[in-house]
């Protein structure tokens, strides 16, 4: 397979995709994305892997999706993309309506105002086109890589995430903490000014014109949401606005922080229904408990995202036996090459009964099966955006045309505007 080429978009045949469709983010309606791990499949060449990744989000634009979500790892096959924000950068400029978002960028191994920047850059340049994930990551050796070490992860997360989000929001910050430290200085470029409308008159060259609503015009929810309540660390200055940010949650303390700073969730594909429903209740209470009103809560609880899997076939039996004969082996060979930072014993799942929950819990299955279980964890949770793993395969020919059948036969079963 041939490596990633700036000047080209991938060819998508021999999978004929459907017309392009205006994108769901409408209130009432479920918003439908991909999430793209860069996963080297056991055989595969780092390039492949990302080339599939590439393309899969130039697919996902075509077939009428409403965003793309990127994974961030480092040292190990599961993901080859070590920074999703630089990857996202490259896709904006391939794409012109979907949204571009990181699933997640690991905050204990970037420094906040660092990132903060990146997210300020890709969101002023794409016309408000980029949101940004962040989350804890886990305690590997990436932190004795890229320093703090195992204290980054288990104790400076709060601080990175208060700075990263004062910076996004501010025009001046400062930081007097245990990690962080430094006189307040500008914001520079500033996210809160009106993102870049590019390409308002028509279409880049190069590319056919997109039906519905054009980059430029780009609307969401953090629109109408009110501007969190002011930080008293660090001297900033609070203004409205910025790129959307979601923090990934698996423990109720991360729940609780996600709260307290009025930053919507992204919940794993490992936890079902249940666990999902589970921490949006928690969610609430800590919002209600720092002061934030139910109005507030519903907007922000509005995007809050849902990850999980999407394996489209003719029958289920078929769906699942292509992600039990593909995903086994590479979480073995993924997920087996974490090293911890400091030599602590971890425990790996059983790989095939790992896939087999993944099968169990999410839209693995015919068009109407897929459709019926979003719509399912949509009751059951109150989440209406979803990011779906679409790539178990492995493989680039049949990851397009997954996508494909995604946005052209189970987006039409779901609620929307």
């Amino acid at each position: 397979m041939s490596a990633v080429h700036a000047s080209a978009v991938p060819t998508l045949a021999p999978y004929r995709l459907p017309r392009q469709r205006s994108a769901r983010r409408v209130p009432g309606g479920l918003s439908t994305g991909v999430f793209l791990l860069s996963a080297q499949f056991p055989g595969q060449g780092h390039a492949e892997a990302l080339e599939r990744t590439v393309t899969a989000a130039v697919a996902a634009e075509q077939a009428g999706l409403d965003s793309v979500w990127l994974a961030e790892h480092h040292f190990v096959p599961y993901g080859v993309c070590p920074d999703a924000a630089t990857l996202a950068g490259l896709l904006l400029g391939r794409t012109r309506r979907v949204r571009i978002g990181t699933a997640v960028s690991v905050l204990p191994t970037h420094h906040p105002v660092r990132l903060g920047e990146q997210a300020a850059l890709l969101h002023l340049t794409s016309g408000g086109r980029f949101t940004l994930g962040v989350g804890r990551g886990g305690p590997w050796v990436d932190l004795a890589v890229f320093g703090g070490g195992a204290e980054a992860y288990e104790q400076g997360f709060p601080e990175s995430l208060d700075l990263l989000l004062r910076w996004l929001r501010s025009s001046r910050v400062g930081a007097d903490g245990p990690r962080y430290s430094f006189p307040e200085v500008a914001v520079v470029p500033r996210a809160t000014e009106q993102p870049f409308q590019p390409h308002r008159s028509g279409s880049r060259p190069g590319l056919a014109p997109l039906a519905g609503r054009q980059a430029g015009s780009a609307q969401h929810a953090f629109a109408d949401s009110p501007a969190p309540e002011p930080l008293s660390a660090g001297g900033s200055t609070r203004t409205a606005g910025g790129p959307p940010v979601v923090v990934a949650c698996t423990s109720l303390g991360t729940v609780r922080l996600a709260a307290q700073q009025g930053v919507p969730m992204l919940l794993g594909m490992h936890s079902g229904d249940e666990d999902k429903a589970e921490m949006v209740a928690a969610y609430r209470a800590a919002a209600l408990e720092a002061g934030r009103t139910p109005d507030q809560i519903a907007r922000i609880e509005a995007e809050h995202v849902a990850a999980g899997v999407a394996q489209v076939a003719d029958r289920t039996a078929d769906a699942r036996a292509r992600l039990m004969g593909s995903m086994p082996e590479f979480f073995r060979h993924g997920l087996g090459a974490h090293r911890t930072v400091d030599g602590r014993e971890r425990r790996m799942r059983d790989a095939d009964q790992y896939t087999e929950l993944l099968c169990d819990l999410h839209a693995v299955g015919t068009p109407k099966l897929c459709a019926d279980r979003l719509l399912a964890t949509h009751e059951r949770t109150g989440i209406r955006r979803f990011a779906l793993l679409v790539e178990g395969s492995g493989d680039r020919v049949e990851t397009v045309a997954n996508i494909a059948r995604l946005g052209a036969e189970v987006l039409p079963q779901l609620p929307q505007d």
